[in-house]
């Protein structure tokens, strides 16, 4: 397996359709990011959200993201509708891309069953051509995790501190019978045993380029 490194990374770009998408996906991510980049510039976009939900968002962020040049575009498009809002889906991705010379993508995967999500990571391809996309993978009822490509490994502190961020930042979740400790931990334990780690977050790479 080859190792490399996220340590040229001084700007990053994470979309998501709905509030908690990113922090479940790559929590850990922006918690090691954070931590190992001090200063390190975020765009954080997310596409639907009522208000209350926004909120969440916005102190989830913030506490993944502890000292980071944080800014933040919050859209109110409808929760399940994205597909019909196919032009404003496209806009805000290029508009992302506009405002921010990303090193770093964080997008949904173009495989998601979720159809909100499933388009972000569509129309990502095509809003970010010259920066590295990472597409994330959420766990749902609809079974859709498939084979990733890229890991991160993530300690142990980190992936405890991901957990107890979901549980504080998004109270408005706790009712859902998905929502437990044993989910998110047990998608990071497996995606950490299979690149040789004890946790992991894990993503899928379509095309990267290799700088000397």
């Amino acid at each position: 397996m080859l190792a490399l490194g996220l340590t040229g990374v001084r700007t990053v770009i994470a979309v998501g359709a709905h509030p908690d998408d990113i922090e479940i996906a790559a929590g850990g991510a922006l918690l090691s990011i954070a931590e190992a980049v001090p200063g390190v510039r975020v765009h954080y976009v997310l596409c639907t959200g009522t208000p209350a939900r926004q909120a969440e968002a916005r102190a989830a962020a913030a506490a993944c993201l502890p000292g980071a040049d944080l800014s933040l575009a919050l859209h109110n498009m409808p929760d399940g509708r994205l597909p019909g809002h196919w032009a404003q889906v496209k806009q805000i991705l290029q508009e992302s891309a506009a405002a921010v010379d990303a090193d770093l993508v964080l997008v949904p995967s173009q495989h998601d069953a979720h159809q909100d999500h499933r388009l972000i990571g569509e129309l990502a391809l095509s809003a970010f051509r010259d920066q590295l996309v990472l597409h994330y993978e959420i766990p749902k009822w609809d079974g859709d995790l498939g084979r990733p490509n890229v890991y991160l490994p993530l300690t142990d502190d980190v992936a405890r501190r991901k957990v107890k961020l979901l549980h504080a930042s998004f109270p408005s979740q706790k009712a859902h019978d998905w929502w437990d400790d044993e989910v998110f931990f047990g998608i990071m334990r497996m995606r950490g045993m299979e690149c040789r780690s004890r946790y992991a977050e894990a993503f899928h790479c379509g095309k990267a380029t290799l700088a000397l």
